[in-house]
């Protein structure tokens, strides 16, 4: 049973973002199935945290060379599913306890596509009209005319 499907409601048409959330999915589905399976399910918890972090930076620099401002709620939110993660490891390697995985697993299944489709989407559009090319790290021409930078996290739940 999957975890969590692949769709093209995830697809952001930013090919470097696409293919680094099509393999959180891999991951997070791989994770499930070792849980479904009843084995010991740390080792693809760690590769998925690991592939989490780094996911994570990729964006974070994409949003400090696009302007976001460094407290916004995209990074937030980075933060948060980092530090759940992070305590998932600490409470199996520390503790023994295995009873957060299969919690974190439902709660990052249904978490993720939100915050693809809203913020991670609205990382991709200040991008692309600030003219940021994640490839190469370098601005060509903004897609609109009075492209500002600013703060904005994809969220209206929060003040930018």
């Amino acid at each position: 049973m999957s975890t969590l499907d692949w769709s093209d409601t995830l697809v952001l048409n930013q090919p470097e973002l696409d293919h680094t959330h099509e393999e959180f999915v891999d991951l997070l589905n791989r994770f499930g199935d070792t849980l479904d399976r009843g084995e010991d399910a740390l080792p693809a918890f760690k590769a998925l945290l690991a592939h989490t972090e780094e996911h994570f930076a990729m964006e974070e620099r994409w949003m400090a060379a696009t302007g976001f401002e460094p407290e916004n709620c995209h990074s937030s939110q980075h933060a948060m599913v980092l530090n759940v993660m992070r305590e998932v490891v600490r409470y199996a390697e520390e503790l023994g306890d295995r009873e957060p995985m299969p919690i974190v697993r439902q709660e990052l299944a249904q978490w993720f596509p939100g915050h693809a489709e809203m913020m991670d989407a609205a990382l991709v559009y200040t991008m692309q009209q600030r003219g940021f090319d994640p490839a190469t790290g370098e601005f060509k021409e903004p897609a609109l005319e009075g492209a500002t930078a600013g703060g904005g996290c994809g969220s209206t739940s929060c003040g930018h």
